[in-house]
């Protein structure tokens, strides 16, 4: 299989995705490979009411995100080094060949279609 064409959507997709974390995150101090929801940069003291709820509402949306984000990130990742290992395109539950079909509607798969919710 040539793998050149989804390690270029992957690369892509991964450069999104850092992007998208950024944006809602930062690394975590605590865990390497990790990222923490960022708040408002609120000064609650000064802050009135409805700009603290803002602020809340707007970390529990990131944390939501978030959550989403790092998950794709690494199956993303996974999937890269699946590539440099030469083991990609090989369902890891089986190891059967993952059809490609699968890896075109998503290039991070890691299972073929018969155990695609395991």
């Amino acid at each position: 299989m040539n793998t050149e064409h989804y390690k270029e959507k992957l690369e892509t997709e991964k450069q999104t995705l850092e992007a998208q974390l950024q944006s809602i995150a930062q690394p975590s101090e605590e865990t390497p490979g990790d990222w923490e929801a960022k708040g408002a940069g609120l000064d609650v003291d000064a802050a009135d009411q409805n700009e603290r709820a803002d602020a809340v509402e707007e970390y529990e949306t990131n944390i939501a995100t978030l959550k989403d984000l790092e998950l794709r990130y690494r199956e993303v990742k996974d999937a890269l080094e699946r590539i440099n290992t030469a083991t990609y395109g090989t369902c890891s539950v089986c190891g059967e060949t993952i059809s490609e079909e699968r890896l075109l509607a998503n290039p991070a798969a890691s299972t073929c279609s018969a155990h695609m919710n395991e």
